[in-house]
């Protein structure tokens, strides 16, 4: 007996239905990280403290969340899709001026790629607090290789407090008091105290770049102490004053890059080249940030793979990517709501006088670079889909937080047509070797 299509997507809807119910309220990782966010809005969705209420592809459980691709890392090996690549070109406004890798998983046994410029290289932002997460819980795994339950202990009984090293950043974080239920959407100020999987948290779930500076240094001074990580205050003071600028810039670049290389990643494509913050970068140095699709891309395969830095470090680092906050720019579209999705998105736009042209947020005319990269598993719990994507623009003079949020729509039908076809072609053929 063969399934029909329709019929397949409403047993997976109930699975999925299933699981949300079990897992009711899945902002359950409060007490393994003592990431204070994830309390709030795990009260927030039972009602119990006011807050925005998360879609369903937000809910999913920490057990649930962990990579899943068990096939080939190597991108030379997965069929070039045409079809994909065609369509991709089509419906982009102005497709020489995008960059985008797209990559297929739903099918185990058949997965697709489809790139369109992916060579196109740029400084992609905040994508680039990403890496930070890989350099950290690469520096973190050389130091307990085989002890988990240390690397656990570390990421969330070891507090650091924001120093000058925060300024300066506009972006706000929620900063919740568990035992009062407060709550404050604010900047971080100096002195702010938090752990390390929260200071990691703030980065990449709010994109903080105050937090993702605080990680930085955090990543230098773990680099140089190994085993003698944290350093006492003094130590730390020692530490910084006790090598110039220059120094401390070729110590920052190797704990950033070389965990990349020995990842497989070509950084001369993808790199993380300075801090977030002006101190940061006026008190260390660096050097030129970028990326391409094409490299963003195969980041994401080896992290869905589990085999970025290691199995814990490819699931912690996934589960830091998954969107419980407001989802934004290419994750925002309602078709991505029934969906798991693990995001981290990059904007750099500017303005120059022009007549007629009236300057607004990710819609410079100067420039207007936005990057996203995503992990798609649709619907959340038990995926029919699931794919990356890697996309990189600079279209002036339009709103790229809309035009990514659009792309992601027409990526996804793409995807839902694709396979539709699929095992339309797949219930014919077995229909007609039935009737020989």
């Amino acid at each position: 007996m063969t399934t029909s299509t329709s019929a397949l997507r409403v047993c997976l809807l109930g699975l999925a239905a299933a699981s949300s119910l079990v897992h009711a309220y899945p902002l359950d990782g409060y007490d393994y990280t003592q990431i204070r966010r994830l309390e709030y809005y795990r009260l927030a969705q039972r009602g119990e403290l006011r807050g925005r209420q998360l879609p369903p592809g937000a809910q999913a459980a920490l057990e649930d969340i962990a990579p899943a691709w068990e096939g080939s890392t190597d991108l030379d090996t997965f069929t070039r899709d045409e079809a994909y690549e065609q369509r991709i070109r089509s419906v982009l406004e102005d497709a020489s001026r995008y960059g985008v890798t797209v990559i297929d998983l739903t099918d185990p046994e058949a997965p697709r790629i489809a790139e369109h410029n992916a060579g196109f290289r740029s400084n992609v932002g905040s994508v680039g607090k990403s890496l930070v997460a890989v350099a950290f819980f690469q520096e973190l795994a050389d130091l307990y290789p085989n002890d988990i339950a240390a690397r656990e202990q570390l990421l969330r009984e070891t507090h650091i407090v924001a120093d000058e090293f925060i300024n300066y950043d506009h972006h706000e974080v929620p900063i919740f008091d568990v035992a009062s239920r407060g709550l404050e959407y604010r900047a971080l100020r100096v002195g702010d105290e938090g752990s390390l999987w929260e200071y990691l948290d703030w980065m990449l779930s709010a994109s903080s770049n105050a937090a993702a500076a605080m990680v930085q240094r955090e990543l230098m001074l773990l680099a140089h102490f190994g085993a003698d990580y944290p350093p006492s205050d003094d130590a730390r003071a020692a530490y910084f004053e006790g090598f110039n600028t220059r120094e401390l810039q070729d110590q920052f670049l190797a704990a950033m890059s070389a965990p990349l290389e020995r990842n497989g990643i070509d950084t001369e494509q993808l790199r993380q080249g300075s801090f977030f913050t002006r101190h940061g970068k006026n008190r260390i140095g660096g050097i030129t940030s970028y990326g391409t699709p094409h490299e963003l891309a195969k980041l994401l395969l080896k992290l869905e793979a589990g085999t970025l830095v290691d199995a814990f470090s490819s699931r912690e680092i996934k589960r830091l990517l998954y969107m419980t906050q407001k989802r934004i720019r290419y994750a925002s579209h309602p078709a991505l709501n029934e969906a798991a999705v693990y995001f981290k998105s990059g904007s750099l736009y500017s303005c120059q006088e022009e007549e007629g042209f009236t300057c607004g947020k990710y819609k410079g005319n100067r420039r207007n670079i936005l990057a996203s990269i995503a992990i798609v598993e649709s619907p959340a719990g038990a995926p029919t889909y699931r794919y990356l994507v890697a996309v990189v623009s600079n279209v002036l003079k339009v709103n790229s937080a809309v035009a990514h949020q659009t792309f992601a729509l027409r990526v996804h039908r793409m995807i839902e047509a694709a396979h539709a076809a699929d095992e339309l072609d797949t219930a014919g053929a077995e229909d007609a070797a039935a009737t020989r």
